[in-house]
């Protein structure tokens, strides 16, 4: 106590920090073990004797990662978890949860278990000091310490940068007995050099993310706790005050109580905290669901709660006070900054606060991420095991899981998982981690008497192995199927079964079947006898081990009532293991329909048998027996998802049950007919029973025509149809089924006020109406006019002079425009002199001078030419300002070989139509280019042949290398013709015999050789087409090693892609698994109405709207760009064509929204980093950001035009807006040291800051054209806030975002794409509360967002 308190001494003498000796001893010298260097590793299992309690269970090992974390299971990929924000998928202790990275001897991490006492000594006097009325007799037994010294943040390095000096120290304890344990978090003096880390995929964007300090539960025994998490820091201005703030008295130490053998539902910190005058308060972000995201409008007011000072009472109604007297002292200041954890705390008065608990989608693998797309379909060959085939390992081991070693029997080769690792062999999975299934569910149902369909909806399943929890998620299933299955608790047994917690000498159902199998299940409803027939296919494991399901369900069940909830008591299932190929079980099973205060008990008869591809040389117990300790079903109809939860052992069946005979109805022995069921009697004895809807003939069972015997119950305004064994009401149109399935009731549309005109809205030509929730009408003016909706007056546009100088604007009704004086050409927003149409080439191009002059050297500034009296060039030219001059030809392009060097004497150049009357062959002789056309440049120059007449000829050699091909009538070399040196040339004929219309592989990579300025680096992906222009079967990426296979339209075949080394087959002959492909690189057309478009790295997806709420199910990607980063997006309502930036390409691109329309790149120079994207409809325009460059640059839409608007007082320019009607342009700086939003006039002109006060990293910018309003979402205020566009009236809508990048402006919303959650987050412009999200299946980071509309918001020309 005497080395802690002089420890302390130095902490309260410095009154700042932590000095380093206040770390807990560690190195090598103290015995630690050392994590080996790297960007994302982790420690094995450190075994913990003894275990102990954490998070409400024991913890018999311990995981220690790279990234500032510690956990009880070895952690999946860092991209699951390192750059999302709190709860993660699995257990944490997180001291500074950030990509980190110690390659390159950056840094060590070091971690063991210890019981000296020294060390014990030090930890006790921490927690006692941040304890002191509680933990006076506690005393640790063990303590784990893991440290990270002076260890970096991951850093993407190339030639022009060095590695970042900023390293970070900070330390984990983990203190325990018997009975408790408690983390202690340590931050030394100058430990936390930086704060956040770049997100990988991040690219040219500058963008850091803060770290997570906190602790995550990752699941829990309850779903409706599930997902439950304590937050320390999660904001710079925390983590900044982690070292100088604390909860214990002492600067840099923080303590919680982490686990406990009493009831212990959350984290809880000390309490006797360290408060400076200048902290920050920024803690406070408190346990809560995924689900509770949308319920978080009023969390300012619960983070002020935390924010108490030093003389906080607690539940003995006295302030807390240190009891290391002497070490801490009297009146040390208290903190702002603690959170608290989420449950009921007594307070003063003896009322309760309120409690949070998370909904039960948080078991959902929806919100965190599902790895691969739900509906790729991985059908592999199944292995069987052939005596004939004499297998051995030596050849078929790879058949293996890359985690099991192969056996040689006598008849063949057997997979076995190795330690630590459970399945059949051929697929295995870790022991104690946690899984997650994907799959899809169709169904056709009669429930009651309706007749329900569904095809492909989601199912999701996330599997706790370490105790045989596991949760299902099926959404999408339509009412009122959804509520019917509730008792179906078999869909989500079979998990239970896979993944039981296994007994000794026994084995769960993964051991035995791995991820291959198919599972044919029959229930019956009594007394209904209704049946139902649900078959299950495993598909395999996909990435990231995610195991792939397809179900499928058919048949009746009984109809449930609304408000009625199932309940289903713990239960115990018997298994029979016949051969090493098929596993059967049969069951009884009740179940308690709940409804208000009635209960009603019914039951289900199940039969189910699993057959598989087994080894035959693996002995299986007769039968086992399933315990299903706890059932749960619910159906969530806010968020329309069945849901299913057991937790299940598995063990040996006993002595009794080995012995007993099966009855024939349970193993189906049985002799009953298709149509008769079996009903079990005494023993061995059963009857054959006729089933409801049939009736016995004497020989069998035939159907009842229930229609035609007056015994079906459908009521009027019906057709009754029958079937075998039921029958179904259809009604006649213009009715619809009521919910019994038996009554057919008028169709009554839902009043809709803006439709019927019961609205009180302006006309439909100066306002519209919108539905709000419940049904309410709200009126907003078009644009163009101005007032509340209900009176809407014209806006004189005129009066804001939005037309050109030389221009004249008339104001209109809604609208405005502007004509171009007389002796003036142009649309009002453009005019110029004369007609531009009748400017020779030379004299538009003085007009309009280019940045840089024609010719193979380029100079510093743009060249004037000189044109003759008759506007013709003249046939010298000479630059003004550097004094090369050169000849040209008739079009003004340099003659290669003239141009002199300043000073020297000007080359002798004669008339231009002595060139102009060259064919284009004749020229290309006199002047040969340095590389010859087509795909694969040679070293020197090609001169190309002619014939008499001056065309090409159809064959073309090199004459210099030996390579030959065809060419078309311009001298294009035709894809797949050339051949290598010392080969026959190709036989080419006449070039018009040659000409055929490019192939969609040919049109790509001429598009892409053009992007690339002809010839492309080894690091760049151009298609490779054969000889008649089909995309060749293998494709690879340059040099890479990277390679793939596509499909005939040139897509990616999802799972062929390969490691450098290794080439997939590819070959014709190979057949491509059965997958969906990745998009060709052209639009696939979107439908009509109001849709979003959002950027995602090498797509751009495609976000439908019905109203303002988010169609997801109707999402899909818009269009795939291979090897493309977009970054910024928007789209231009005239020509309905959309625009983007792209950062990895350093262009800027644009496709029409026509079907089939191709990328178009319009600038593909002069540019680093290309971010923001704003498009100007009404003048043709377009503005972007540089944050490489720090520029903010116009264009025509066409790229031409191209000037500079600002390259001064910008340092990291982002985000850009502009208001087309009023012609003014905002952006936002992303500036860390001074953030700010600037506005200018289109043109450059007025430029003035509107914000800077209060702004973190405003990331996005969004103008309203009907509000008027200009709002902005910053990343580090975490505030959503609009103004005016001068400045005024700026108001908070939302105060606590995630990490948003882009938004957009739609109606009574706002979507912004965000980074913490990788989706489309919905925020309603008058309440902010968040409304919706969309997450797309693929998981990786949005970028820019746009709204499109079907109509032009603003003026018409």
């Amino acid at each position: 106590m005497r080395a802690l308190a002089a420890v302390l001494a130095a902490a309260l003498a410095v009154g700042a920090a932590l000095p380093r000796p206040g770390l807990l001893p560690h190195g090598p010298a103290r015995g630690d073990a050392r994590l080996r260097p790297g960007d994302d590793e982790s420690s094995p299992g450190v075994p913990l004797r003894p275990a102990p309690r954490l998070y409400g269970r024991a913890a018999r090992r311990l995981y220690v990662g790279t990234n500032g974390v510690i956990s009880t299971q070895d952690f999946p990929r860092e991209t699951q978890y390192v750059d999302d924000d709190f709860p993660t998928d699995f257990p944490v202790i997180a001291p500074f949860l950030a990509d980190l990275d110690t390659s390159g001897d950056r840094g060590n991490i070091y971690y063991r278990q210890d019981n000296s006492p020294d060390v014990l000594d030090q930890t006790v006097g921490y927690i006692q000091a941040g304890f002191p009325h509680t933990t006076g007799s506690f005393l640790p037994t063990n303590a784990f310490i893991a440290t990270w010294e002076d260890v970096g943040a991951y850093q993407e390095l190339s030639q022009d940068t060095e590695p970042s000096r900023k390293l970070n120290t900070f330390q984990a304890v983990i203190a325990y007995n018997d009975e408790d344990t408690y983390a202690i978090f340590l931050y030394p003096e100058g430990g936390l050099q930086f704060l956040g880390t770049r997100p990988k995929e991040s690219y040219n964007v500058q963008l850091e993310l803060p770290a997570r300090v906190g602790f995550s539960w990752g699941d829990g025994d309850d779903p409706k706790r599930d997902g439950l998490f304590h937050s320390l820091a999660s904001s710079e201005p925390a983590l900044r005050n982690l070292e100088r703030e604390s909860n214990t008295g002492v600067p840099g130490v923080w303590v919680f109580h982490v686990g406990s053998v009493a009831p212990l539902e959350h984290v809880e910190p000390g309490a006797v905290p360290v408060r400076h005058a200048s902290s920050s308060a920024d803690y406070t972000r408190t346990l809560y669901s995924r689900a509770d995201h949308y319920s978080r409008a009023d969390h300012t007011s619960m983070e002020l709660l935390a924010q108490h000072s030093s003389d906080t009472l607690h539940p003995d109604h006295g302030p807390r006070a240190p009891t290391l007297q002497g070490i801490v002292p009297k009146g040390l200041p208290a903190s702002l900054g603690q959170e608290q954890s989420r449950r009921l705390h007594p307070s003063v008065d003896g009322s309760a606060q309120r409690s949070y608990s998370a909904n039960p989608s948080s078991y959902s693998s929806g919100h965190h991420g599902v790895g691969v797309e739900e509906d790729v379909h991985f059908n592999p060959d199944v292995f069987t095991y052939s005596a004939a085939s004499r297998e051995t390992c030596a050849q078929h081991h790879e058949r293996c899981s890359p985690h099991a070693f192969c056996t040689d029997y006598a008849t063949g080769v057997c997979c076995h998982c190795r330690a630590t690792y459970y399945g059949n062999g051929r697929q295995c999975l870790p022991e104690g981690a946690v899984h997650r299934l994907n799959g899809k569910v169709s169904g056709s149902l009669t429930v009651g008497r309706a007749s329900v369909r569904f095809q492909d909806v989601d199912l999701h399943a996330y599997i706790v192995g370490s105790d045989g929890r596991t949760y299902t998620a099926i959404s999408g299933v339509p009412q009122p199927a959804a509520r019917a299955l509730l008792p179906l608790l078999p869909i989500g047994g079979l998990f239970a079964w896979l993944f039981a917690l296994e007994e000794p000498s026994s084995e769960n159902g993964f051991s035995i079947t791995g991820a291959e199998f198919t599972q044919n299940l029959e229930v019956t409803f009594y007394p209904g006898e209704e049946t139902v027939h649900i078959t299950q296919t495993a598909e395999g494991l996909g990435a990231d081990n995610y195991l792939s399901l397809k179900t499928h369900i058919q048949g009746q069940v009984p109809f449930l009532q609304e408000n009625t909830t199932v309940h289903i008591a713990p239960y115990k299932e018997l298994y029979h293991y016949s051969s090493s190929a098929a596993v059967t079980s049969s069951a009884q099973r009740e179940y308690v329909l709940v409804s208000g205060t009635a209960n009603q008990t019914l039951s289900y008869r199940l039969r189910q048998n699993i057959t598989f591809a087994g080894c035959p040389h693996t002995r299986l117990l007769a039968r086992q027996r399933l315990s299903v300790a706890r059932a749960f079903t619910l159906y969530d109809s806010q968020e329309h998802v069945l849901r299913y939860a057991l937790a299940a052992h598995i063990g040996s069946a006993g002595d009794n049950a080995e012995n007993s005979p099966v009855n024939p109805c349970h193993d189906s022995t049985h002799t009953c007919e298709a149509t008769a069921r079996c009903q079990p009697g005494t023993g061995m004895e059963y009857t054959c029973e006729c089933a409801a809807g049939y009736h016995s003939d004497g020989r069998g069972c035939r159907d009842v025509d229930e229609c035609a015997e007056g015994l079906s119950q459908c009521g009027p305004f019906t057709v009754c149809l029958n079937g075998p064994g039921s029958y179904r009401c259809e009604c006649h149109s213009g009715y619809r089924l009521s919910e019994d399935g038996q009554r057919c009731v008028l169709l009554a549309p839902a009043s809709n006020p803006c439709e019927d005109g019961s609205h009180p809205c302006a006309p439909g030509d100066r306002a519209r109406c919108l539905i709000r929730a419940g049904g309410q009408p709200a009126c907003e003016c078009l644009p163009g006019y101005t007032g509340d909706g209900i009176s809407c007056s014209d806006v004189d546009e005129c009066a804001e002079n939005p037309c050109h100088p030389a221009a004249v604007c008339y104001n209109t009704q809604g609208s405005f425009s502007c004509r171009c004086h007389p002796g003036y050409e142009g649309d009002g927003f453009q005019c110029s002199h004369g007609s531009t149409q009748r400017l020779t080439p030379c004299q538009h191009e003085r007009l309009y001078p280019r940045e840089v002059p024609p010719g193979p050297s380029p100079v510093s500034n743009g060249h004037v030419p000189q044109c003759d009296e008759e506007g013709r060039y003249r046939p010298l030219q000479c630059h003004s300002s550097t004094g090369h001059c050169w000849c040209v030809d008739a079009a003004g392009q340099e003659i290669a070989g003239t141009r002199t060097a300043p000073g020297s004497t000007p080359p002798r150049c004669g008339t231009p139509e002595s060139v102009q009357q060259l064919t284009p062959c004749e020229h290309a002789r006199l002047y040969p280019r340095e590389v010859p056309p087509g795909p694969s440049p040679v070293g020197n120059g090609h001169v190309p042949q002619c014939d008499e007449e001056g065309r090409y000829r159809p064959l073309q050699c090199h004459s210099s290398t030996g390579h030959c091909w065809c060419v078309d009538a311009s001298g294009q070399e035709i894809a797949g013709t050339r051949t290598a040196p010392g080969s026959t040339p190709p036989r080419c004929g006449t070039p018009g015999s040659t000409e055929r219309p490019p192939t969609m592989c040919e049109r790509w990579r001429q598009s892409l050789l053009e992007h690339y300025g002809g010839s492309p680096r080894s690091d760049q992906y151009v298609p490779q087409c054969d000889v008649e222009g089909n995309f060749t079967p293998l494709q690879c990426h340059g040099d890479s090693g990277y390679c793939w296979c596509v499909d005939e339209s040139g897509r990616e075949i999802q799972g062929t892609r390969s490691e450098p080394g290794s080439t997939p087959p590819c070959l014709p002959s190979v057949a491509p698994p059965s997958v969906r492909p990745s998009p060709r690189p052209d639009v696939s057309p979107p439908a009509t109405g109001t849709f979003l478009l959002y950027a995602q790295g090498q797509q751009i997806g495609y976000l439908p709207l019905n109203g303002t709420h988010l169609q997801k199910e109707a999402a899909k990607t818009l269009l795939s760009l291979h090897g493309s980063i977009v970054v910024g997006i928007d789209y231009d309502c005239r020509e309905k064509t959309i625009y983007w930036t792209d950062v990895a390409g350093r262009t800027i691109s644009r496709a029409s929204l026509e079907p089939g329309a191709e990328p178009e790149t319009i600038i593909n120079s002069g540019l680093i980093s290309p971010e923001g994207l704003a498009v100007d409809h009404l003048r043709r325009a377009m503005f972007w950001t540089d944050s490489g460059l720090d520029k903010i640059e116009r264009a025509r839409l066409d790229g031409s035009e191209r000037r500079v608007l600002f390259d001064t007082d910008l340092v990291n320019p982002r985000a850009i807006a502009v208001d087309p009607v009023r012609g003014n342009l905002y952006w936002t700086d992303w500036n860390r040291e001074a953030p700010k939003i600037e506005t200018s006039t289109v043109n450059g002109a007025n430029r003035r800051v509107l914000v800077n006060k209060d702004i973190g990293l405003p990331n996005g910018l969004t103008f309203d054209p009907f509000s008027k309003l200009l709002c902005w979402a910053d990343a580090g205020t975490k505030h959503l806030e609009c103004t005016f566009p001068d400045g005024t009236g700026r108001r908070v809508i939302q105060n606590n975002l995630n990490y948003p990048f882009s938004i957009i402006s739609y109606a009574n919303h706002f979507y912004h794409t965000d980074w913490r959650r990788d989706g489309v987050i919905a925020v309603d412009k008058e309440t902010g509360s968040f409304t919706d999200e969309y997450l797309p299946e693929q998981r990786s980071h949005l970028y820019g967002i746009t709204a499109v509309y079907p109509y032009c918001p603003g003026a018409r020309k």
